[in-house]
């Protein structure tokens, strides 16, 4: 082995983004799917979900734990108020406004959680446990090294 191959860098890839992207298209597929008999989708599941852990919450508090701006969080809490699965209630104060489960809500995300641990499952399955930690660990390894960017600061959006 030369001198040249032993301090050449790893090849990293063409792009992490892009990577990321794949890996997320193919995620969102398999837990649609899965989800398909409720009529949800993975980012309906997942608001009925954390606002049923949070409780009533403030949309901003939501829109944060979310990763989500605002307007994001607004488009996509519409068509579950639509739906009847959400509330948004007075809040402290006349300007604040909190969002939460309804009873039929919480009977959907109860509904719905049967199938998401499902698509866990399988996915447990199809990657090995193993793996699937691994990712787990090294995503939020790497969540906690980026810096939280606002997308008005970097002009990216949320799809």
């Amino acid at each position: 082995m030369t001198q040249a191959t032993r301090s050449a860098p790893a090849r990293i890839g063409p792009c992490t983004h892009d990577a990321l992207r794949r890996l997320m298209r193919r995620l969102s597929a398999h837990y649609d799917a899965r989800l398909r008999p409720v009529g949800l989708k993975t980012t309906q599941y997942s608001l009925l979900a954390r606002v049923g852990w949070l409780g009533p919450v403030r949309p901003v508090d939501l829109a944060e734990a979310m990763g989500l701006d605002a307007s994001t969080l607004t488009r996509n809490l519409k068509p579950l108020a639509q739906a009847g699965w959400l509330v948004q209630t007075p809040g402290a104060d006349a300007r604040s406004r909190l969002v939460s489960l309804t009873d039929e809500g919480r009977a959907k995300l109860a509904e719905a959680r049967v199938l998401w641990r499902k698509a866990q499952s399988g996915l447990n399955e199809i990657l090995g446990t193993q793996r699937v930690a691994a990712l787990h660990a090294m995503l939020e390894e790497s969540l906690d090294l980026l810096p939280h960017e606002s997308t008005t600061d970097t002009g990216a959006t949320d799809d």
